[in-house]
């Protein structure tokens, strides 16, 4: 990891800021802050009108300085948020931000927080993007912008814009990396659950070897992979591209992972979702069945009952009447301690 001076990473703050946008980066860059014990971000909240100010979902934030006595930022992070819709806030930050151009080493924009740095004419000849549903109307105003509406994050000199807070949690993560290298932004990408990959127009596949240490690693990756993915398609030869590994290797070190082969530990986490799954009533044995990824009810009944001895519908009578039985009973408890109390007080 690179040491020396701190980086200064400054998230601008305003009364109707998203919360999301806001805390998703900052976040990430808190988590890289002390790995392997060497502080590396010192991260600062500055106010845009004052300390204090209130996100777009009430939640009520303290920063640590303003505008005018924010001492010199490394990175400049500009969050989205309903409060841009203000023209005298965004007069406000337009300005400031167009005084800081030469300071900081770069600008970050999240959703709709590139509304500002356009407007402050930063952004002019560049690749930008931000929410899909923003996209016209940015191109539409800022004409000497070239805006992309499929890019999840993107880069162009040392300006930074995504498309909402999950892409700015991705791309803050990608700053790690360029500012500490692959293993501490691997180590955060773990933590917050994310993916690694770098800025671009479309999905590019990440080369996992690039941040991984070894095959074990990415094979004890995949269980929070797969479980975001129980409706596609989960063969061995799937899972094993994914961890960049030929079949016959991944097999042997997934089953020495998980005492367990890919096959069935994918079928063991589809049917416990898919029984999980049952007892919600709105729920159809098929549509549960094709939720998990299997292509018939027939498929789905079949293994179900080979694994837990019964069929779904079996399964769901039983436990789903036992669960609201007794749900029922502990309100009618509710119900009469209630009555108790009251009489006892009458």
């Amino acid at each position: 990891m690179k040491t020396g001076k701190l980086n200064r990473i400054g998230f601008l703050g305003f009364d109707g800021v998203s919360a999301l946008d806001l805390t998703g980066p900052l976040e990430a860059f808190w988590k890289a802050r002390t790995l392997e014990g060497q502080p590396c971000y010192e991260i600062v909240i500055v106010g845009l009108t004052g300390r204090r100010f209130v996100s777009d979902s009430g939640i009520v934030f303290s920063a640590k300085s303003t505008i005018e006595t924010a001492a010199h930022l490394d990175t400049i992070v500009v969050p989205g948020g309903i409060g841009l819709h203000s023209e005298t806030l965004g007069r406000i930050l337009s300005a400031w931000l167009a005084a800081q151009a030469d300071r900081p080493r770069r600008f970050v924009a999240v959703s709709n927080g590139i509304y500002p740095l356009a407007a402050a004419g930063l952004l002019d000849g560049r690749c930008v993007t931000t929410h899909w549903r923003s996209t016209q109307n940015l191109a539409r105003r800022f004409p000497r912008l070239q805006v992309s509406a499929t890019a999840s994050f993107l880069q162009d000199g040392p300006y930074y814009t995504c498309g909402d807070s999950k892409a700015g949690v991705e791309m803050a993560i990608y700053l790690i990396k360029e500012d500490f290298g692959s293993q501490i932004a691997l180590t955060v990408a773990r933590d917050l659950v994310m993916d690694l990959r770098p800025p671009g127009d479309h999905e590019p596949r990440v080369q996992l070897s690039e941040y991984v240490s070894g095959p074990a690693d990415r094979v004890a990756a995949l269980p929070v992979w797969i479980a975001g993915r129980l409706q596609q398609e989960l063969s061995v030869e799937v899972l094993a591209e994914r961890s960049g590994l030929c079949r016959r290797h991944f097999s042997r070190l997934f089953t020495r992972i998980f005492s367990s082969s890919p096959a069935d530990f994918v079928e063991q986490m589809r049917l416990s979702e898919g029984r999980r799954r049952l007892l919600m009533s709105h729920h159809t044995v098929e549509s549960v069945g094709r939720s998990i990824g299997y292509k018939s009810a027939d498929a789905f009944r079949r293994a179900f009952e080979r694994r837990f001895g019964l069929t779904p519908n079996r399964y769901r009578r039983r436990f789903y009447f036992r669960v609201t039985n007794v749900a029922a009973v502990r309100a009618n408890l509710i119900t009469q301690r209630g009555a108790q109390a009251c009489s006892t007080q009458s």
